[in-house]
């Protein structure tokens, strides 16, 4: 099968690529740096063109209001041309429980996102994902003041980039969903936890406050982060404690 990857070249891109590729499918890196702008739309048509199957992971360079335009845009244009290509199937990553969060900007283009594909024009796949364990480092510097970290009591179960990108591509190469799954790291901490086994394991001096006003998190209200119970969630293997070590 003929893939293109949209942000193939980040995090989560380079990852699905080499999975695709390596289950013997042709998966080719799209982003800006090989001249394909999703908001301007150049290089888009050529890019998707040929393509059985898009896989949308390009990412708003801002987590404020202005991710919902980029979001907008982007799929706008992604779709248009990956129906004038023939696409049959359109894959993106989303968040667990991003419905759930009004309060976050992001959360809501995410929503916009994923409303976009559902009404667009060509089969699709909504895989939502919970908290990255890369992303646990740049959680804690956004509250870190001085030697001290605040982070609140949110509950969150970490996944690795790699058991993602995994479920990504499996659900790209396998028939659209119509639907959402949801994928999930297999244990459930308090932020403020998560973040004091993470400097006790890296040993970098600081100390974790809890604090529930503190950071992006704090508008998070309940377990709206976690897998949710009876949904069918897929939970990967990869325990945060042994991806620190």
């Amino acid at each position: 099968m003929e893939f293109a990857v949209i942000g193939g070249t980040g995090l989560i891109g380079s990852r699905v690529v080499e999975n695709l590729n390596g289950a013997g499918h042709h998966a080719v890196p799209h982003a800006l740096s090989t001249g394909v702008d999703v908001i301007s739309g150049d290089g888009v048509e050529a890019a998707v063109n040929g393509a059985d199957v898009v896989v949308n992971l390009t990412n708003s360079p801002t987590f404020d209001d202005a991710s919902l335009s980029f979001f907008r845009t982007s799929m706008d244009n992604l779709l248009a041309a990956s129906a004038k290509g023939g696409v049959r199937h359109f894959v993106i990553l989303s968040i667990v429980g991003v419905d759930r969060v009004p309060g976050l900007d992001y959360y809501r283009a995410k929503v916009l996102q994923e409303d976009v594909l559902r009404a667009g024009p060509i089969p699709y796949s909504i895989v939502r994902a919970t908290q990255f364990m890369e992303f646990m480092e740049a959680t804690m510097a956004m509250t870190t003041d001085g030697s001290t970290v605040r982070l609140p009591r949110t509950p969150v179960q970490p996944i690795a980039a790699a058991d993602v990108a995994a479920v990504v591509a499996e659900v790209a190469a396998g028939s659209p969903l119509n639907g959402v799954l949801n994928v999930a790291g297999p244990d459930v901490y308090p932020l403020d936890e998560l973040g004091r086994l993470t400097v006790a394991t890296r040993g970098d001096g600081r100390s974790v406050v809890t604090d529930d006003g503190a950071g992006l998190f704090a508008a998070v209200d309940g377990d709206v982060l976690t897998a949710p119970e009876g949904a069918g969630a897929r939970i990967a293997p990869t325990h945060y404690a042994d991806w620190l070590s």
